[in-house]
């Protein structure tokens, strides 16, 4: 059996992407290791996305993979024999599901992230961006 390790932090968007991945692909017996990204980086964390320092990280089999699409890019190739396909075998599809992710990285998470964070009239704004 593969070692899967799921290197994450539970308010991770990113995270959860990539945990869903695993469970759609009946990969439960995969390891979680939680790890707070912003104020208590661990070591196995530093070595394994020493680039961005950042979760998720999905080590397979002791290699890293770092980037939530990537990491579900590469569940669903690896485990092709398992259902379901978690992209289209149509490139067409595949390119508007990558689409509609990254927009959602770079559009909603950040608008959402801002509702949560700040207060006050800051608040007010990062509503309006995120209903926008």
């Amino acid at each position: 059996m593969d070692e899967l390790v799921l290197l994450n932090f539970w308010p991770s968007f990113f995270g959860a992407r990539a945990k869903i991945a695993l469970e759609e692909k009946g990969l439960t017996y995969y390891e979680r290791q939680e790890v707070d990204s912003y104020t208590a980086k661990s070591q196995l964390l530093l070595e394994m996305n020493p680039v961005h320092k950042k979760v998720p990280v999905l080590i397979h089999n002791g290699k890293p993979l770092c980037e939530s699409l990537l990491i579900v890019e590469y569940i669903d190739e690896v485990w092709k024999d398992k259902s379901p396909n978690l992209l289209s075998d149509d490139p067409c599809k595949r390119a508007r599901a990558r689409f509609w992710a990254d927009y959602i990285d770079q559009k909603f998470i950040p608008a959402g992230s801002r509702v949560w964070r700040v207060k006050g009239e800051a608040q007010a704004v990062a509503k309006k961006e995120f209903i926008d």
